[in-house]
């Protein structure tokens, strides 16, 4: 339990204490520039639970695969020596396997776009 408090006392400090300390400082100040989107760049030109095209998704496993194959391939090269033959072989087999998909996908024309 004693843990736990002080998790939830630091957790709370982290939080509100940068919020309070901006409120007396004055750099809490908002603006219409502000608050206006930041994350595209633009306003938002229709209603924000409009349906994205499937392709966006795509691209976006797209991206989760090559990023895991990444995670994988660092460790797997630091420790090839120790792994052998059976971890260069489970590696190529896994390399194969996202290959098949990444064709899968280029045929299918999810990286092309209109």
């Amino acid at each position: 339990m004693l843990f736990l408090g002080i998790a939830l006392l630091l957790s709370a400090a982290f939080v509100f204490l940068p919020m309070g300390v901006s409120r007396l400082t004055g750099s809490h100040n908002p603006s219409e520039n502000k608050l206006t989107e930041y994350e595209c760049g633009f306003p938002a030109f229709e209603a924000p639970r409009s349906q994205f095209d499937v392709r966006f998704y795509l691209v976006a496993i797209l991206f989760i695969i090559f990023d895991l194959e990444a995670a994988f391939l660092f460790p797997w090269a630091v420790s090839l020596d120790v792994t052998g033959w059976a971890g260069w072989t489970a590696m190529m087999v896994f390399l194969f396997i996202l290959a098949v998909g990444f064709a899968y996908e280029w045929k299918k024309g999810a990286l092309e776009w209109e």
